[in-house]
C-alpha cells in the first residue's frame, strides 16, 4: 500500500524543473488594433505566466508567433505554458519547432524533456536533457530531471550519479530545491533496498526543507521497510501535522501501529483513511484500506472488538 513522493511531485509525479526564457529582440512590429510591439506581447505572455494564468498566456505567446513566427522563445514558453495545463503533445510541438529556429535554445530541450517525461517517453526525456547539457554543461536542472527520468526507469545508479553532480551546480539555487534533489537521492536509495542511506538523504532534505510533508512520508516509509515503525509513526504523523488530508500518511501509520500491536490506534487512523479515500473518490485505495481494516479487527478479541465498536 505504501508509495512514494518525488518532487518533478510522486508517487505522485515529481517536480520537474524547468523555466521560461526573456531574450532581446532585433526588431519588433507593431500589432495592427492595439499598437503593441512584440516584444510587448510577448513580455504580457511572460507576466501571465508569473501570474498562473497560463491560458493567457498561451494566447499572448500565440499572437507574438502570430507576428514573427520564426520567433523561438515564445514557441519555447508557450511549450511551458501547455506543460502545466498539461497539454503535453501541444507543448512537445511547440519545442520541436522553437528548437528548428534555434537548434541551441537549451530552454526548448529542457522543456520538451519535461514533456516526454510527462507522456512517460523516458528515453526521449534523457535525450533532450543530454541535449541540455551538451549546450549548457552547468545547469543543475538537466542533471536532475535526467536523474528523474532514469530514476523512472528503474536506473538508480545512474540517477545517483545525476543527482550528485545536481547538488554540484547548486550553489545559487534555492533550499527547497537542494531539498528537493537530496529527496530524489534518497528514493534512489530505496530503489536499491539501501534504506539508511535513503533516510540520511531524507535527514538532509528535511533539515534544509522542515516544512515539506512529502520527505517526512518518504523517511516514514524508509522507517516501515526496516521495521523501525515508532520513528515511521513520528513521520507519519508529521505528515498529518503538515497536510491533515493525507490520507496515505493515516493509512500507513494505521500499518504501523498494527505491527507494533497499537490495535485501537491503528484502526483509528485506518478508519480514518478509509473515510478520506472515499470522500476522494479514491476507489481502489478506499477497498484495499477498508480490506486491511477487516483484517486487524478480526485479530482483535471479541471483547475488545465490542468495546471499539464505531
Amino acid at each position: 500500500m505504501n508509495h512514494l513522493y518525488r518532487f518533478m511531485g510522486t508517487c505522485t509525479i515529481a517536480f520537474i524543473l524547468s523555466c521560461f526564457v526573456f531574450m532581446p529582440f532585433a526588431y519588433a512590429l507593431p500589432l495592427p488594433n492595439t499598437q503593441l510591439t512584440v516584444s510587448e506581447v510577448f513580455k504580457l505572455g511572460v507576466e501571465e505566466m508569473r501570474q498562473g494564468n497560463y491560458q493567457g498566456a498561451i494566447t499572448q505567446f500565440t499572437q507574438a508567433i502570430q507576428l514573427q513566427n520564426n520567433f523561438a522563445n515564445a514557441y519555447s514558453n508557450r511549450c511551458l505554458a501547455y506543460l502545466q495545463i498539461q497539454f503535453y503533445q501541444n507543448a512537445v510541438t511547440d519545442c520541436t519547432q522553437a528548437i528548428k529556429i534555434s537548434p541551441n535554445n537549451s530552454e526548448a530541450y529542457l522543456n520538451r524533456g519535461l514533456a516526454y517525461q510527462r507522456q512517460g517517453n523516458y528515453q526521449a526525456a534523457i535525450a533532450d536533457n543530454n541535449q541540455v547539457i551538451s549546450i549548457q554543461t552547468e545547469d543543475f536542472r538537466a542533471y536532475y530531471n535526467r536523474g528523474v527520468a532514469n530514476a523512472y526507469l528503474g536506473n538508480s545508479l545512474q540517477a545517483i550519479e545525476d543527482y550528485n553532480t545536481a547538488l554540484s551546480y547548486t550553489h545559487q539555487v534555492s533550499n527547497t530545491l537542494i531539498a528537493d534533489i537530496y529527496n530524489e537521492r534518497g528514493l534512489a536509495y530505496l530503489q536499491l533496498t539501501d534504506q539508511q542511506t535513503a533516510i540520511l538523504n531524507f535527514n538532509r532534505a528535511i533539515n534544509i526543507d522542515s516544512s515539506n510533508y512529502r520527505i517526512y512520508f518518504n523517511r516514514g516509509c524508509a522507517h516501515a521497510q526496516i521495521r523501525d515503525y515508532w520513528h515511521a509513526i513520528d513521520d507519519f504523523s508529521q505528515v498529518v501535522t503538515l497536510n491533515p488530508q493525507e490520507g496515505d500518511a493515516y493509512l500507513n501509520r494505521g500499518i504501523a501501529y498494527h505491527n507494533l500491536g497499537y490495535e485501537q490506534a491503528a484502526i483509528a487512523d485506518l478508519h480514518h483513511a478509509s473515510v478520506h479515500f472515499e470522500q476522494q473518490g479514491q476507489q481502489i485505495a478506499y477497498k484495499k484500506t477498508l480490506n486491511i481494516l477487516k483484517v486487524v479487527k478480526q485479530q482483535i478479541p471479541d471483547t475488545v472488538a465490542i468495546a471499539m465498536a464505531w
